[in-house]
């Protein structure tokens, strides 16, 4: 796999790129896609070729098989993560977002609060809000430059009425590997506040070489009986448009209360998402991803180099994803005049800080899971439009 082939997706409907005018106000003709967690690879021969055998089998009706997609689900778990999780605990939803919003919705009524730590994943606020429940932030607090938990806060910030907290691990925006003991520390706060904990743990195979990621019915397994584990093939083999994300739970009885509003709600997995989350749960994908990891680690390193050079900026340090949180705080500036360097000068559309949260709002975040010409040119634009502070 050639990694620093450059492909063109402009014209191909990806929302990265076609939809990057309208979802960042970033218009130039040569503009650099940084904002979405989605990456700018080639699809592997794997994955093709599990299209192409849709493709030669022409049937796109109701469909049976999903028994293979389960066992490759749970080796990847076995021989990727040390879980021994089962078949009958995953439940395949119509993408991850999905599953985390039916969650929130099997977990919790209209009214009650759902918690988590910010600054996070965007989308935890927006599927909260959407379905009518209150936001309970839970700031995470900057030690040694990077985040960590402070749960004499937390436990002082709660109220009575929360009963989900969601966890984001690896942590997107920042990258951050929970180790066990932070893990177990979230499991106690869920158990002294009565909470279902929701791991989403869909970056759980971009991380860096050396480091570890723990699943969270490792770390805790005394307690399964409150958690519910998230993951999908979609950010580590880039097939989010196959729409297909696993909820899997191990309690027999919290899994009975998730299937409940899941059989409801008549939740069917689609055909394709099926057969590439088979495709990349395979020896093949494993070693892709390995190939991958280095890659994207490279691409940490050549950023954090050209960004940390610059004086005011700091890029808070990675274990895993291909996602930069980049903290402005230090140029004196407000984020007005960042964003209009950024998207105006180096014509780069990121993700914006404020939006994920509470302490997110000096930051920006970047997409690094593209081409190494392209993470060396954004550095370029970056050093230029900054150059005033050098």
């Amino acid at each position: 796999m050639n990694f620093d082939e450059i492909t063109d997706r402009r014209g191909t409907r990806s929302s990265k790129w076609d939809g990057m005018a309208a979802f960042t106000g970033v218009t130039a003709p040569d503009a650099l896609a940084m904002w979405i967690a989605d990456m700018d690879f080639a699809a592997p021969d794997f994955l093709q070729d599990a299209v192409r055998g849709m493709l030669e089998v022409g049937n796109y009706g109701y469909f049976v098989g999903m028994d293979e997609m389960f066992e490759a689900v749970c080796w990847w778990m076995r021989t990727r993560h040390g879980w021994d999780a089962q078949p009958g605990w995953i439940l395949p939803t119509y993408g991850l977002g999905n599953g985390i919003a039916i969650c929130i919705q099997a977990f919790s009524d209209p009214g009650d609060a759902v918690a988590f730590f910010t600054p996070v994943y965007h989308e935890f606020t927006s599927k909260v809000r959407k379905s009518g429940r209150e936001v309970r932030e839970l700031p995470l607090v900057i030690r040694d430059g990077v985040y960590h938990m402070d749960f004499d806060d937390y436990d002082a910030r709660m109220t009575g009425s929360e009963k989900v907290l969601l966890l984001c691990s690896p942590h997107n925006p920042a990258g951050r590997l929970w180790t066990r003991d932070e893990l177990r520390a979230v499991a106690d706060f869920c158990d002294r506040h009565d909470l279902v904990l929701i791991s989403d743990e869909v970056h759980h195979d971009l991380v860096n070489p050396g480091e570890t990621h723990i699943p969270l019915p490792l770390a805790a397994p005394g307690a399964v009986a409150r958690t519910v584990m998230l993951a999908s093939s979609s950010k580590t083999f880039n097939t989010a448009g196959g729409r297909l994300g696993c909820v899997i739970i191990q309690d027999e009885t919290l899994r009975a209360r998730f299937a409940a509003m899941y059989r409801a709600l008549d939740i069917n997995p689609n055909l394709l998402g099926a057969r590439l989350t088979q495709a990349a749960y395979s020896p093949a994908g494993a070693e892709y991803v390995d190939t991958l990891r280095a890659y994207i680690a490279e691409n940490q390193r050549v950023f954090m180099d050209g960004i940390g050079a610059l004086p005011g900026l700091r890029v808070m340090p990675m274990q895993s994803t291909y996602l930069a949180w980049v903290d402005f705080d230090g140029t004196g500036m407000d984020m007005e005049e960042v964003l209009r360097r950024v998207r105006d000068e180096a014509r780069i559309a990121p993700s914006v800080g404020a939006d994920f949260g509470t302490g997110g709002e000096s930051f920006l975040r970047f997409n690094l899971g593209t081409q190494r010409a392209r993470v060396v040119e954004a550095v370029e634009r970056m050093q230029a439009a900054f150059s005033d502070l050098q």
